[in-house]
C-alpha cells in the first residue's frame, strides 16, 4: 500500500473520536509519565547545515490522522506532527520562513513531486517505490504493536508467555496479524473482520486479550467506550519488518541540505528533552 498511513492504520472514522478523546487526555497528562525510547544517540551531533539562501520551508500535511494532524474545534490545524514542524523550524532558527499547509492525503505525493510543499509531515509509510522518488528523514517516532487484556480474565504473568492458551484478538489480514503469528506462534490467535468487532469481542471477554496498533488501543482504554474493562499488557513490540520505519518526514531527493536540516533539528530536539515533552502532550498515557 503505498499511499497508506503508517503500520497499516486506516483512521478514517477514527477521526471524530480522536478530536473528542484528545481533551480529555491532554487534561490528564500530569496522572502518568510514559516513556518515549529515544531514537537518537544523547551523544551525537549532526552537522548544521547552511540555510540562508532558503526561500521557505513549506510543511504539507493533512487533516485526517488525529492526534498527529488534525483541524481542532476552532478550526485550526493542530497535532503532533504540526507542533513538530514548529519546533523544527524554531530550532533551525527559520520560524519566519515556515509554512504548513492541510491537503488532501491522496495528494500529498504529487505535491511534494510537484514543488507545491519541500517537506510531507503525515505520516505516510516508507516504501520502496517512495524511496525511489523522495528521501526521507530519520524517524522521529515508532508506532509499536501492543497486547491489551480484559482485566476480568485470570491471566497469571506480565508477560505474553501468560497468554498461552487464552483466545486472543486480532483482524485478520493486517501487519499485526501477521507479526502476531511469527512473534508468538504459541499462542491462540482469533481473527476478527474488524477492529470494532475485535475490541467488541475483548470488552465482553469472547476473547482475553487481543494484539493490535499501541496508538488505536491506548486511546480506546483510556476512553469511556472501554468502559475500564482493560488495559495495556505486555511489550511494546518494534519490528521495522511488519511496522515500518517509523514516522518520517519525507522530501525531494535534490534536497539533501534540507534534509540533513531536518535531521539535525530532530536530533537536537531529541536531546534537549522537547521532543520527549511534544509526544508526552499528546500522549499522556503512553504508546510503549
Amino acid at each position: 500500500m503505498i499511499e497508506s498511513k503508517l503500520a497499516s492504520l486506516t483512521l478514517k472514522g477514527f477521526l471524530a473520536f480522536g478530536l473528542l478523546l484528545f481533551s480529555s487526555l491532554a487534561a490528564s497528562a500530569q496522572q502518568a509519565a510514559p516513556s518515549l525510547p529515544l531514537l537518537f544517540d544523547a551523544r551525537e551531533r549532526l552537522a548544521r547545515p547552511d540555510l540562508s539562501s532558503l526561500v521557505r520551508l513549506r510543511f504539507l500535511t493533512s487533516v485526517d490522522f488525529p492526534p498527529f494532524n488534525f483541524t481542532d474545534q476552532n478550526g485550526k490545524l493542530s497535532g503532533f506532527n504540526v507542533d513538530l514542524a514548529r519546533e523544527i523550524c524554531g530550532e533551525l532558527e527559520i520560524s519566519d520562513k515556515c509554512q504548513i499547509q492541510a491537503i488532501p492525503f491522496a495528494d500529498l505525493k504529487d505535491a511534494l513531486a510537484a514543488s507545491q510543499g519541500d517537506a510531507v509531515i503525515a505520516g505516510l509509510a516508507v516504501t520502496p517505490e517512495l524511496r525511489r522518488q523522495f528521501v526521507f528523514s530519520r524517524p522521529y517516532l515508532m508506532l509499536p504493536a501492543r497486547f491489551v487484556r480484559n482485566l476480568a480474565a485470570p491471566v497469571e504473568g506480565k508477560t505474553a508467555a501468560a497468554l498461552a492458551g487464552r483466545p486472543v484478538g486480532v483482524v485478520k489480514g493486517t501487519v499485526h496479524e501477521a507479526m502476531l503469528a511469527a512473534f508468538f506462534p504459541a499462542l491462540k490467535a482469533e481473527p476478527f473482520d474488524t477492529k470494532e468487532a475485535l475490541l467488541a469481542a475483548l470488552k465482553e471477554r469472547k476473547v482475553d486479550a487481543a494484539f493490535a496498533d499501541a496508538l488505536q488501543l491506548s486511546f480506546w482504554v483510556s476512553s469511556p467506550a472501554s468502559d475500564k474493562c482493560c488495559a495495556l499488557f505486555d511489550g511494546p513490540y518494534l519490528s521495522e519488518h511488519f511496522l515500518g520505519e517509523g514516522m518520517t518526514i519525507m522530501l525531494r531527493q535534490k534536497d539533501s541540505v534540507l534534509t540533513s536540516a531536518i535531521d539535525h533539528a530532530l536530533a537536537a530536539l531529541s536531546r534537549s528533552g522537547r521532543l520527549q515533552e511534544l509526544y508526552l502532550r499528546y500522549f499522556p498515557y503512553g504508546l510503549y
